[in-house]
């Protein structure tokens, strides 16, 4: 309380509409990512899309916004200054989703130090350069143990207090990837916990849209070892084997870009790399790209 008056928090992610004339948007704030995703009811290029976009960004201190559209729209959206950067296949079950984005200088961003990898201070041109390395570096890794069998894993529902302790673990350790916010609107959330020999255990978030038989896979922490990156692709490939006995037709990933651990169990586990999403993530206050991933159907 201040005086009289009562200081009531923002909640991490949230809703906003806006009608006017033949604009028709709905903007899901990540208050927490800093990231802003665009949902558009009305096709075709507008300034007034691109205003809105722009004031709420600046409104709320976002750094990053991103829309998901149908191949016709998407030329709309690259008018409007977004960038292609990726695409989902089946997304709208009979076509494929195309994602663009474009990024934001606020006070914040502008005082945040060069990103560094590694090593020395990276620009934006070797930090692609980072990533690309890292994929090449993992794929050389899954061929090298394509002959081997992916060590068994027990997958299976997590509950709430599982769910629970492992934010918080993660969290605490500076490894959490995610934190089960949503990705779209109506989304039905559930997660997965996979445990191992050796104590290994690793929770994996799902975000489906059955109406249109998609789902996000999401990993908590990424791996920190060989041995850790197969029970997680191994984790992964169960968790996308029952999504594809529940109709799912697109499975999909969202992951750091460069972890070489994470990266290699996405590809293990069946799935390919269709996009790099700049500065997706924002990690202990660093903004961090992310590869997007989809499975192709039966894969192993």
């Amino acid at each position: 309380m201040r005086g009289n008056v009562a200081v009531v928090a923002k909640p991490q992610t949230e809703e906003i509409h806006f009608h006017r004339g033949d604009v028709a948007l709905c903007l899901l704030v990540n208050r927490r990512t800093r990231v802003l995703r665009v949902v558009d009811f009305r096709t075709g290029p507008s300034a007034l899309k691109r205003e809105v976009v722009r004031r709420v960004a600046e409104e709320e201190g976002l750094e990053r916004a991103f829309t998901v559209v149908e191949r016709e729209e998407a030329p709309a959206w690259l008018r409007m200054g977004f960038r292609k950067e990726g695409n989902i296949p089946g997304f709208y079950r009979r076509t494929d989703a195309h994602v663009l984005g474009t990024t934001f200088v606020t006070d914040a961003s502008a005082r945040r130090p060069p990103k560094r990898i590694g090593g020395p201070l990276l620009g934006e041109a070797a930090a692609l350069d980072h990533v690309e390395r890292t994929y090449q570096a993992a794929r050389r890794l899954v061929r090298s143990q394509a002959l081997a069998e992916l060590p068994p894993v027990k997958v299976q529902e997590a509950r709430g207090v599982d769910v629970t302790r492992h934010l918080s673990a993660a969290a605490r350790a500076g490894r959490a990837l995610t934190d089960l916010d949503p990705f779209g609107r109506g989304g039905e959330q559930r997660s997965y916990l996979a445990t191992g020999r050796g104590g290994f255990s690793s929770l994996i978030c799902v975000e489906s849209q059955p109406c249109f038989g998609n789902a996000l896979v999401e990993v908590v922490s990424a791996p920190r070892s060989e041995k850790e990156a197969w029970l997680v692709a191994a984790a992964l490939s169960e968790v996308g084997r029952r999504l594809e006995e529940e109709g799912m037709g697109s499975v999909f990933g969202i992951t750091l870009a460069d972890s070489l651990e994470l990266t290699a169990a996405m590809v293990r586990a069946g799935y390919r790399r269709t996009g790099r999403l700049s500065q997706h993530l924002l990690l202990q206050g660093e903004r961090r790209d992310a590869l997007l991933w989809s499975r192709r159907a039966g894969g192993d």
